[in-house]
């Protein structure tokens, strides 16, 4: 029986959504790797909406799920429709939605607040001691998710973010782009991507390390 594997996006664009390449890659790996692929967002509208031409903002306003559905093909479940019965594990791709859409640390930092279905589905699944990944900036948001349990979690080498990690009440890692960090205690696994890069196909190297990681795992 297939895997079955949550995708858990927050938009469709690095500048206000999931990076799309980071949540392409993951699906690839996925598929390639045999799973059965549950992609899931948030129905909530976008912190804001960058024009990704002139990285400016605009006066749009767009919902989480309904953007995730194009990276999605149309195949996406709310958030609030999917527990952790529904998994085996749970991967949460980068871009600046997963800090400000999953969560305000983008705006916040340290400080920041979790969405709450975000917190429901990441508290679940690490009561159930199920893999949870996740890529680029979204290992703030997991942290600060799971504070209470000092998750040690890398983004890369970026002394401000790491810092910011380490104020939540996480360890930081230095990793390179083609490697992963693997929390044992809390069943986590994490890559920089794109907080490294700097191409695709370097960001896709830890991303496969991270997805055959969980699918061994499961």
């Amino acid at each position: 029986m297939a895997k079955k594997i949550g995708v858990l996006l927050s938009g469709c664009g690095v500048f206000d959504g999931a990076e799309i390449h980071e949540s392409v890659l993951t699906l690839y790996f996925l598929d390639k790797a045999g799973a059965e692929i549950i992609c899931m967002a948030p129905n909530i509208d976008q912190m804001h909406v960058i024009n990704h031409l002139t990285q400016q903002p605009t006066d749009e306003t767009r919902n989480v799920l309904v953007e995730s559905a194009r990276i999605a093909r149309g195949e996406i479940k709310d958030l609030k429709d999917v527990q952790a019965q529904d998994l085996d594990a749970l991967i949460i791709p980068g871009g600046f939605g997963a800090a400000k859409n999953l969560s305000d640390f983008a705006v916040k930092g340290p400080e920041a607040t979790v969405n709450p279905e975000v917190q429901r589905i990441l508290n679940e699944m690490t009561a159930a001691a199920k893999p949870v990944g996740a890529i680029c900036i979204a290992p703030a948001t997991l942290t600060k998710a799971l504070s209470d349990k000092k998750p040690a979690v890398t983004i890369g080498s970026d002394p401000g973010t790491a810092s910011a990690i380490e104020a939540m009440g996480g360890q930081h890692k230095s990793c390179t782009v083609d490697m992963i960090h693997v929390d044992q205690q809390n069943n986590l696994v994490t890559t920089p991507a794109y907080m490294l890069g700097p191409g695709i196909k370097d960001v896709a190297s830890g991303i496969e390390k991270l997805v055959n990681h969980i699918m061994s795992s499961v």
